[in-house]
């Protein structure tokens, strides 16, 4: 499966600012972004949003995987936490969530995120709730 299938299409929140899913499996994923001056602050680094979107987005995407090709699986988040340990000014911003635990309707992930050069520049962990028909990995049709 090339990287472009992971999750094809890509969700409009990912096209807007940049966010690629590059390996996905059940309770694994990673996500990256090419960040720009486009998503830097006031202060010229990336902004505090771009790196939790990325956090929020490899959390879900790990406990969203679909064993059913064609099929999906959705979720929302329900509580998330981030902390900043650095800074980004630019480049290749990636981030990998594995889900620690799941039951029923309620799966609970714990994500790092990377800079470039490989340094930890933020961590956290969430919640997050399957949608009606997402609790299995097999998931629904996509229509």
């Amino acid at each position: 499966m090339s990287k472009q299938d992971l999750a094809s299409p890509a969700p409009p929140y990912h096209e807007l600012i940049g966010i690629r899913l590059i390996e996905w499996r059940d309770g694994f994923a990673r996500v990256a972004c090419d960040a720009g001056t486009h998503h830097h602050n006031r202060s010229g680094i990336v902004h505090g949003g771009v790196i939790l979107s990325l956090l929020d987005q490899a959390a879900a995407f790990a406990g969203l995987w679909c064993s059913v090709p064609g099929n999906i699986r959705k979720a929302v988040t329900i509580d998330l936490d981030c902390r900043f340990t650095g800074q980004v000014s630019g480049g290749e911003i990636v981030a990998e969530g594995k889900v620690v635990s799941r039951g029923r309707n309620i799966f609970f992930a714990r994500t790092e995120v990377f800079d470039a050069a490989g340094k930890m520049v933020a961590f956290g962990a969430s919640t997050h709730r399957w949608r009606a028909g997402s609790e299995t990995v097999e998931g629904s049709p996509a229509n």
